[in-house]
């Protein structure tokens, strides 16, 4: 059957549309080939030529600015300065004793530190860059820079390290940062990817390594490129990690250099805390030492100097030692004696130079003894044969309860490294420990501080700042983060009786300021800061009845390491109290000779905007005052670095 003309003009005009949609989608798809093509030939023609000469991008962690830390006026006491390092990767640098070949002959590099990396590298994943060197001069660094093309798998960083621009002053409260070691990682369940990182520095000690986790901040990451040598040919991107926080203390810098100065050559240590907040104002241990040494890798002779020194100066004994509190400690007996309402502040216990007890002498520091004393009397003069008879009476429980709301054998809460807890036994405590019942003749030695009793010289000028303010002071040493302010701690009510609080500040005036009284030689005539105090003398030996007979031996007729312990607590302005301290010098005779002129400098110049006038001192002592503070080092008004100058 033939087709009409009409049916075949129909069907052509029907494979004309169908051509002309097959060829419009054969041009769509030339035309997007022709830009892909375009785009990768031109465009990214770079990109892929690398890839082709067998380049690779790495992604490499970038430890994040460690956060600051700063006095309680913002001067700066823990910083971070810029460091040269070299780091080599296993994965990208192939054969890697040819390459640290290469660069022992560019940058010093002994056998050790050689020996060192190759450890490292063995030990760590072979895409994680090993740090080989680091804290370079800038020659060393530009020299191993220059030389980059001829290193594979070796890198050039400028990051940051720690500094401490104060040096020994904060040693023992800031601590100091050193390499993450197995031990560290061990600790952790879910380690930070930071930690990883050879040689990446985190707190070890005190506020630095309590404080880690506000400190250290957060990684940042940068994509690099490097080819088949291991060169690095470009940075690709960079994000910047998180800074750690900024962290204020509570410490004035000056007060601290202060202290530390003042202290010198002595086993020793201060305590310097504000009454009514609780914030320490100094806190110092000495001899103390350098942390700059362990950021930077400290040596074999000066760690052994540091070690063999039997002054321990690697010891914090502000917060750590914990020692007989002696004479210091007779507050608690007398405030546990007069609220129990066994003594009344005018009783008088006779003193005939011993007490006493079954066949065996208890015998008072003065060998003829003191005769009839009175509370005011027994502190004063620090009789022990009243505290003999006042401990019987009162019995040791209610003097450990005592104690313990004064602040002994309370371990406070501070970012700081081994807190000792300190001891306030009581019956319990002696049946637990050693399995045995509490005896009399323990507590004749707990009621002068000897015995179990054991305090630290933080506890110490706690006990001083609650029998000054009336109420539970807690010792405070952060003050901020990252701007924050940090709560100041409740401060309630101690409980005590305010009539039995004022009989025993007067008895501590009285030690300071009255003719007889034990520190009367380390006084303050300046009316407006009066101390009042407590010498205290805190045996390390026992005394044998041979001895006594034939006349106790003088402290400085013994080897240093046997005689006995100083302390000396106190509070000023003893009308209106701003300022509690407490000093221990170990092995340094007598309260009242070695302790006492220590802290009544240290009271003056917490009181003073400076040294404090000479008019404030006894006008006998003002020529050697002047000549004592002509010989210390201190920091220069508004210094925050490591310059010193003669005050």
């Amino acid at each position: 059957m033939r087709r009409s003309p009409r049916d075949s003009q129909e069907s052509f005009r029907g494979i004309n549309r169908r051509g002309l949609l097959l060829a419009s989608l054969q041009g769509v798809f030339a035309t997007t080939l022709a830009f892909r093509m375009r785009y990768l030939q031109l465009d990214q023609a770079d990109e892929f030529r690398l890839l082709a000469e067998e380049n690779s991008i790495k992604i490499r962690l970038l430890p994040p600015a460690r956060g600051l830390i700063l006095d309680r006026n913002g001067a700066l006491i823990a910083g971070n300065e810029q460091n040269y390092r070299i780091t080599i990767t296993r994965e990208d640098a192939g054969d890697t004793d040819a390459v640290l070949a290469r660069l022992a002959r560019l940058m010093p590099l002994s056998d050790e530190d050689i020996d060192r990396t190759r450890k490292e590298i063995e030990r760590r994943s072979p895409t994680l860059p090993i740090t080989v060197a680091d804290r370079l001069s800038w020659e060393d660094f530009s020299r191993v820079a220059v030389n980059a093309p001829a290193l594979p798998g070796v890198t050039t960083e400028v990051g940051l390290s720690r500094a401490y621009p104060l040096g020994p002053d904060f040693a023992h409260v800031l601590g100091y940062v050193g390499p993450v070691s197995d031990y560290d990682l061990s600790k952790l369940e879910d380690p930070d990817p930071l930690l990883q990182i050879p040689r990446f520095q985190i707190g070890k000690l005190g506020v630095e390594a309590k404080l880690e986790a506000e400190l250290r901040g957060k990684a940042g990451t940068r994509r690099i490129e490097v080819n088949s040598t291991g060169r690095v040919m470009r940075e690709l991107g960079r994000k910047e990690g998180d800074p750690g926080a900024n962290v204020q203390l509570t410490i004035d810098h000056r007060l601290q250099n202060y202290v530390q100065a003042r202290l010198g050559g002595e086993s020793a240590a201060a305590v310097v805390i504000d009454v009514q907040s609780g914030d320490i104002l100094a806190i110092s241990s000495a001899p103390s030492f350098d942390p700059n040494l362990f950021v930077r890798g400290i040596s074999g002779p000066d760690y052994r100097a540091l070690t063999e020194n039997d002054h321990r100066p690697l010891a914090d004994k502000s917060v750590q030692g914990a020692y007989p509190p002696g004479s210091t400690f007779k507050m608690v007996t007398a405030l546990a004696a007069l609220e129990a309402g066994v003594i009344g502040t005018g009783e008088t216990v006779y003193c005939r130079g011993f007490t006493e007890l079954g066949n065996r002498r208890f015998h008072c520091w003065k060998r003829a003894g003191h005769g009839h004393v009175d509370l005011n009397r027994s502190l004063e003069q620090s009789c022990d044969v009243f505290y003999y008879e006042v401990a019987q009476r009162v019995g040791i429980d209610k003097i450990a309860a005592m104690a313990r709301r004064l602040g002994i054998g309370e371990r406070f809460d501070l970012p700081m490294s081994a807190i000792s807890e300190g001891l306030a036994p009581n019956r319990d405590w002696k049946i637990k420990k050693y399995g045995k019942d509490w005896l009399v003749g323990d507590t004749l030695n707990a009621g002068i501080g000897q015995g179990y009793v054991l305090a630290s010289p933080l506890q110490l000028a706690v006990m001083s700042a609650r029998i000054a303010s009336g109420r539970a002071v807690q010792p405070r040493l952060l003050r901020a983060v990252n701007g924050e302010e940090v709560a100041v701690p409740d401060a309630p009510e101690l409980g005590i009786e305010p009539g039995i609080l004022r009989a025993v500040r007067g008895g501590m005036f009285a030690v300071s300021n009255s003719r007889r009284g034990t520190a009367y030689g380390s006084r303050v005539v300046d009316d407006a800061m009066r101390m009042a105090g407590k010498t205290g003398t805190s045996q390390v030996r026992n005394i044998t009845a041979a001895e006594r007979a034939r006349g106790v031996v003088s402290n400085d007729d013994l080897p240093w390491e046997r005689r006995d312990h100083a302390l000396f607590v106190s509070y000023a302005p003893f009308d209106a109290p701003r300022v509690a301290v407490s000093v221990v010098v170990e092995h340094g005779g007598g309260g009242s000779t070695a302790a006492a002129p220590i802290a009544r400098d240290i009271v003056l110049q917490a009181l003073s905007d400076g040294f404090p006038p000479l008019t404030a001192y006894p006008e006998s002592q003002r020529a050697r005052i002047k000549s004592e503070r002509e010989k210390l080092q201190l920091i220069e008004p508004g210094a925050t670095d490591t310059t010193k100058s003669r005050a």
